[in-house]
């Protein structure tokens, strides 16, 4: 495995765009993003930046969303990802397109979005919709 990511790196560093990744260069690539979300200065970042949104889906796209852009902006650029929002987007679509490839990647991915995007609450199922009711 450490011979993919080193080649993925050597590559990605002599070329301009990101060249599209194999499934499992992507695996790598994502471990390496959810290592990164693990180490101790990110996890404060994210931490506070969740405290400050306070669960508010507003707050959370304010303060979380751009510290998580942020701490994958410095792991994807290693692999010819532009450092911005864009680069950003082209792996999260990048990864996408794996997922119904590869369990594993779709897991990986799910605990990535996890850590960024607040848990989603159904409505009871048959509750109001606020509608008008037929007649």
């Amino acid at each position: 495995m450490r011979g993919v990511l080193s080649s993925t790196k050597m590559a990605a560093s002599s070329q301009g765009p990101a060249a599209p990744l194999s499934a499992e260069q992507a695996k790598v690539v994502l471990g390496e993003v959810l290592k990164a979300f693990g180490a101790p200065e990110n996890a404060q970042r994210m931490e506070e930046a969740r405290d400050n949104a306070c669960n508010d889906m507003g707050k959370m796209l304010q303060f979380l969303l751009p510290v998580a852009t942020q701490i994958q902006q410095d792991v994807i650029k290693a692999y010819g990802f532009s450092s911005d929002g864009e680069g950003v987007l082209k792996f999260a679509r990048l990864i996408k397109s794996y997922e119904s490839q590869d369990p594993e990647i779709a897991s990986m991915s799910g605990k990535l979005k996890a850590m960024f995007l607040p848990p989603m609450t159904l409505p009871p199922h048959g509750a109001s919709t606020g509608g008008v009711a037929a007649s």
